[in-house]
């Protein structure tokens, strides 16, 4: 069992036999449902875990409870997989009682049949609570991702717990490897609301923190600066390395031959570049790397008119997500009548801050000496 301090206890649970997180986002190793057990006076329960892990959650708790009982039950979020054993550890404890805000006790119903008269216990923003050596503070953090999230500060020992924010996809041992599987997270979870984000980092500027104990993945011990600093230029839609991501939706393998060319040309002229067939690669991860890089280069074949298929969800799933920032150039191809070109404009025309690298390429089906040499008047203007 991992401890976080001598009186503040891991109890979560990994669940490794999770492929799809929202049953949408492909998880590689499973994912973590961190919930926490401050041992004090009071012995306060911060969270619950899904219930597809309910059974081996109360095991855990019973165990680092030592034959005691839990007085209070944090909820920070209501997410069903944080919020899927709260019906059974109220049944299981008839005497504990729920700490959490009026959003949450408003939506509580929604998720649990149990009448809480005389269980809630309520706080807003700012208050604090003390368990005995320990005292939470509480901060609201609406739409970071749902409406009614909080965070909770330990002033003592100087922990937050952090609600989904700071959180991963992957198993509990990630500290090291962090960055992609937290992006990843960030982008397709949370991307949307980044000015929610932004409100939430100002609220906890100043404040001292030597632990994040997020409700997915590893808890942060070490240069928590850099965390922070990755959530600000995420939350800001700045770009997070100077770059470019190749993004190609290829038919018949002549579109994927041209970007493997032209990636190949920006690395030798110092370019970092990655390049994604969206074929081969499940969109929410290319949305991530878009957020990654500065820049982006979007390939595709025409098809039925407009855009290859993989390449438009892509695309909407940028928006959705509040893509901007960045330059983007296109390169369209099509063997009688290109026109993915002018329908990829139309999408990013309606994203913020999008700068366009021209020239626009056209291809009809194989690279020619026209196309050619406007493919390399595009790399000169990439690389500028």
């Amino acid at each position: 069992m991992v401890q976080i301090t001598d009186k503040i206890k891991y109890i979560g649970v990994y669940d490794k036999e999770m492929d799809l997180f929202e049953n949408q986002y492909i998880l590689k190793n499973g994912i973590t449902y961190n919930s926490y057990l401050i041992d004090d006076d009071k012995k306060v329960i911060m969270d619950t875990v899904d219930k597809r892990k309910t059974e081996e959650w109360l095991s855990n708790l019973e165990k680092e409870l030592n034959g005691s009982f839990p007085d209070y039950l944090v909820v920070s979020h209501l997410e069903p997989d944080h919020s899927g054993s709260i019906e059974a550890v109220l049944k299981k404890y008839p005497n504990l009682k729920i700490l959490s805000n009026e959003k949450v006790f408003a939506m509580l119903p929604q998720f649990i049949n149990i009448d809480l008269e005389n269980r809630k216990v309520i706080v807003k923003e700012g208050d604090t609570f003390s368990t005995g050596k320990h005292v939470l503070q509480f901060i609201m953090a609406p739409m970071v991702h749902w409406p009614e999230v909080m965070l909770e500060y330990e002033q003592t020992e100087k922990i937050l717990f952090s609600a989904d924010a700071f959180g991963t996809f992957g198993k509990f041992d990630l500290e090291d490897n962090w960055k992609e599987e937290a992006r990843r997270y960030y982008i397709n979870i949370v991307g949307k609301y980044g000015m929610q984000v932004q409100n939430l980092l100002k609220k906890l500027s100043g404040a001292e923190v030597n632990k994040i104990c997020a409700l997915h993945g590893p808890i942060l011990t070490k240069d928590l600066e850099s965390y922070i600093k990755l959530y600000d230029i995420w939350s800001k839609y700045e770009p997070e390395e100077e770059g470019t991501l190749v993004v190609c939706g290829s038919l018949h393998g002549n579109t994927l031959n041209v970007c493997k060319l032209f990636s190949e040309d920006l690395k030798q002229k110092g370019e970092k570049v990655e390049l994604i067939d969206i074929s081969r690669t499940p969109i929410p991860d290319v949305t991530s790397l878009a957020f990654k890089y500065s820049k982006m280069i979007i390939a595709s074949s025409t098809y039925n008119m407009s855009i290859f298929p993989a390449v438009n969800a892509f695309l909407n799933l940028l928006k959705e997500k509040n893509y901007q920032n960045r330059k983007i150039g296109i390169i369209e191809n099509g063997s009688w009548a290109p026109n993915s070109a002018k329908c990829i404009k139309n999408t990013i025309d309606t994203m913020n801050n999008i700068t366009l690298i021209k020239p626009i390429v056209t291809i009809k089906t194989r690279l020619d000496e026209t196309s050619t040499k406007v493919l390399k008047e595009l790399e000169e203007n990439i690389i500028k």
